[in-house]
């Protein structure tokens, strides 16, 4: 198939161009939509207790606040003059939004659970009303009009939607920052790296197909499922770099062939053959890889696979298709507007095959000091806490995250981290009163507010509030009980897994929500699935390497290795985004690993360092197909391998690493963790650990049992083969290995 493309684009490139051109007028046209259908959130399990209890609150009593106003006196009380004005007219304007339900003030209901400690503050809660996207829209609005700050006080708003809507706006100017750092700075890189402007656009060029082509899937997806809208970010990141990848190992093996004296058209044969097949199998690693994110039950990270699939797909379509009538059509033209330091030679890179031949001769020497830093870059690992995004993801100068501050420091019994607990059946006022004390006198709780009323460590306390009575209907009881814990904390986990054994009144049944709920259900979510995405990823790359080099030691060696460069970039993400090192340069607020980030960045990162597999694996086997003795393909293989994945790394570390630009912590930890992960794959794994194995391996390397091998023999892709071993210049033999 990949010769028949390959004579396609020989014969007719003009006609490929031009087909390739309409398709990508009709993937921008469709693709435009995709903002319009992606959602937010995404991170809930929708068959969890906590997604229940949100559920059945919404179902019975109208959903939870989402929206917390901190309203702050600017002088004086915030019951004293214009202050107290000031916010009986908030309360008024609020009542009348249409966008809002269940207007719960202080400034109507005098509750002293709604007044600060020091009583300068006020809170004033709020259902805003609709779908994700309209929330997002009417906090906006809100924020910029009827609840902003004014003469007599300043308004902070907390709470799910503000919170939510600090995040995507913030998000949105992270990643426009972060693109306007990479796209030119990658693109002065690729010139650099090909000395020549015209080599340089062909990567750029596969990269930003892939990227409209993938806005155009998940414009289809949304308008059939929920896709998340954080799915654009890995998107541009990854389209950028796996089309720089792909179209980097095309172009460096086209001038590669035209520097042997091969004429145009059968360089670009010789091209698809080789690295177009390398291509193929890279790209269904990789996707293999992001795959295993299905199994999660989020739409977040669900999303992250349709994504993930569709730009490795197109991108290496793009790259299989588009690049060989664009060689084919450029022919020696490839090299034109070369900078004047440039050399006209291949792939090839002499300095990386004498690093294989010193680490084939010492492979101990060499490894095992690689192999001590990365068990000390992993060691962080084994203290990692987990938790889920909230307010502390934005910098302490958002909004979202002053108003939670003041609703944590100022008020007795956080609103924005409250356990929620409904009941699935009705109960009486005295079993829901001894419940209700049941509950509060747990360790950590503060107070529970029932219909009943308010309890402080299994007493009631005061009168039965006004509002109470909104906590029953005739087939259901809610209760807050409130803690002055972390909602992260592993104290605060305990209160849910406590409240949750506390039989319900009168025996009802009990579903117990709220967003340390969301987060203990999250983990076990996690947890419960991980094993089956751990499995998918072992067994695809097994299957895929195996069929690819016919050895079932490749394979092994590829994942060991692969998952010591991982554990390493992990745990130096706990390092810093947990322990909080580098917080005061990055800006963050040290907090527990997010649970679904950490899962993504394992999966993209996995998936990259299996295509820098495929890269130096294919050039290896190869060679070795050829005839070449166990240290020659191993040396000649990274010395024409070894520039085009440093240079392909580093372009594709530099789109990761501008998200280290963003004030959103979760982008900092994903762009940065993928950013290190890949060097460290491409540097030390590949440099130094993968020689160092092989010449452990020794003839071994190849080895599969009599079964397999006849189902490789069967099954199996032979690289194409009718070059002859070329040794590399200046690259020493000393020292061969047998």
């Amino acid at each position: 198939m990949l010769g028949s493309i390959g004579r396609l684009a020989v014969r007719r490139p003009k006609a490929v161009l031009i087909s390739a051109s309409v398709v990508l007028i009709a993937m921008v046209a469709l693709g435009v939509g995709a903002f319009g259908v992606l959602k937010a959130g995404g991170f809930d399990d929708t068959s969890s207790p906590s997604w229940k209890a949100r559920q059945a609150i919404q179902n019975q009593f109208g959903g939870e606040d989402n929206l917390v106003l901190v309203v702050h006196a600017r002088s004086g009380g915030i019951d004293e003059g214009a202050a107290v004005q000031a916010g009986r007219d908030l309360t008024r304007r609020l009542t009348a939004d249409h966008d809002l339900a269940k207007v719960v003030s202080y400034f109507s209901t005098p509750d002293p659970a709604l007044r600060s400690t020091d009583g300068r503050s006020a809170m004033v809660l709020a259902r805003v009303l609709g779908d994700d996207k309209q929330i997002l829209d009417t906090t906006k609005r809100l924020l910029s009009g009827s609840a902003a700050d004014d003469a007599a006080v300043t308004i902070r708003a907390g709470g799910e939607a503000a919170v939510n809507h600090g995040v995507n706006g913030q998000v949105t100017k992270d990643l426009a920052m972060a693109e306007s750092l990479a796209i030119p700075l990658t693109l002065l890189l690729l010139v650099v790296a090909f000395g020549s402007v015209v080599a340089a656009l062909l990567p750029l060029a596969i990269g930003l197909v892939a990227i409209l082509g993938t806005f155009a899937e998940l414009a289809v997806l949304g308008r059939i499922t929920d896709v998340s809208v954080f799915a654009i970010n890995l998107t541009t990141a990854l389209g950028l770099g796996l089309g720089i990848d792909y179209a980097l190992l095309m172009v460096a093996r086209f001038r590669e062939f035209l520097s042997q004296g091969s004429s145009v058209p059968d360089a670009v044969l010789g091209t698809m053959r080789t690295a177009g097949r390398t291509i193929a199998f890279s790209a269904l690693t990789v996707a293999a890889a992001v795959a295993a994110l299905l199994v999660f039950p989020f739409f977040f990270l669900r999303s992250f696979a349709y994504a993930g699939i569709g730009v490795v797909a197109i991108a290496a379509g793009s790259a299989l298709i588009i690049m060989p009538a664009l060689l084919a059509a450029l022919g020696h033209r490839v090299n034109a507007g070369r900078l004047p330091w440039a050399k006209n030679q291949g792939s090839a890179a002499p300095g990386w095959g004498r690093l294989a031949s010193l680490v084939m001769r010492r492979p101990a020497l060499m490894a095992v000091p690689v192999v001590a830093l990365l068990a000390v870059l992993a060691s962080p690992v084994l203290s990692a806490g987990f938790g889920t995004p909230d307010e502390t993801v934005l910098p302490s100068s958002a909004p979202a995250r002053q108003a939670a501050d003041a609703l944590h420091d100022d008020f007795q019994g956080n609103q924005a981290t409250a356990v929620q607990i409904v009941t699935t059946g009705p109960a009486d006022a005295p079993s829901v009163a001894a419940y209700a004390a049941k509950l509060s006198s747990l360790p950590n709780a503060v107070r529970v507010d029932s219909s009943a009323g308010s309890f402080v460590h299994g007493r009631p306390v005061g009168a039965v509030q006004p509002g109470a009575a909104a906590l029953a209907t005739g087939s259901a009881q809610r209760l807050t009980l409130f803690t002055a814990e972390n909602g992260h904390s592993a104290t605060a986990q305990r209160l849910v897994k406590d409240a949750r054994a506390v039989p319900g009144p009168n025996g009802a049944q009990t579903l117990v929500g709220g967003e340390t709920a969301r987060l203990v259900d999250t983990q076990h979510a996690i947890t419960g699935r991980l094993p089956y995405a751990i499995g998918w990823v072992v067994l695809t790359t097994f299957i895929v390497l195996f069929l690819f080099t016919g050895s079932v030691t490749q394979p092994l060696r590829a994942l060991v290795l692969n998952t010591l460069g991982l554990s390493a970039s992990i745990g130096t993400m706990v390092w810093i985004f947990q322990d909080g090192h580098l917080s005061g340069i990055l800006g963050f607020t040290p907090r527990p690993m997010d649970t679904a980030m950490t899962v993504l960045l394992f999966c993209i990162a996995f998936g990259l360092s299996m295509d820098y597999e495929v890269f130096l694996t294919s050039r290896i086997k190869e060679l070795h197909a050829q005839g070449a003795d166990l240290h020659d393909s191993v040396s000649q293989g990274l010395a024409r391998t070894g520039r085009i994945v440093s240079t392909a790394a580093g372009l594709l570390a530099v789109s990761f690493f501008a998200f280290g630009t963003a004030s959103v912590s979760f982008l900092q930890f994903f762009g940065l963790g993928c950013g290190l992960a890949i060097l460290i794959d491409a540097l030390l794994i590949r440099g130094i650990l993968v020689p160092a194995a092989m010449r452990v391996l020794g003839r071994s390397a190849w080895w599969a049992p009599g079964p397999m091998r006849r189902v490789y023999e069967r099954f199996g892709v032979s690289e194409g083969g009718e070059e002859q071993v070329v040794p590399v210049p200046e690259l020493s033999v000393a020292g061969k290995v047998g």
